[in-house]
């Protein structure tokens, strides 16, 4: 397990979140990027990151009238349980927000086992 300061852990987030192409950072569209210690306490406790929300494949014309935006979590504890080190922790953010986004964008986790991103 790494030890890394919360401080630490939202850089390496920012990070990747720098990683995406700005083409597809432009069409992220009201959707929040958080870090959290823990997963939810009725989910795995091994769950690296998790999205919450519509994806833009499934927005119609009202879907944002009244709606709250997307969350994407980032979770500090289980991440930093699984690495070994700073450059790890760095590439495990990375392919997890990778993965998160690209549910925001309607890919689900079968599709991102095919692309290597599961």
């Amino acid at each position: 397990m790494v030890t890394m300061t919360l401080e630490a852990f939202e850089d390496a987030v920012r990070d990747a979140l720098d990683l995406i192409p700005p083409e597809l950072a432009a069409v992220m569209d009201d959707v929040v990027v958080l870090v959290a210690d823990e997963p939810p306490p009725d989910g795995p406790a091994d769950l690296l990151g998790l999205y919450e929300g519509t994806p833009l494949t499934e927005r119609d014309q009202w879907w944002a009238a009244g709606s709250l935006p997307d969350r994407i979590t980032i979770f500090r504890l289980p991440t930093l349980a699984v690495c070994d080190d700073a450059d790890q922790v760095a590439h495990e953010v990375a392919v997890t927000v990778v993965h998160e986004v690209a549910h925001h964008f309607g890919i689900d986790d079968d599709r991102l086992d095919e692309l290597g991103w599961g």
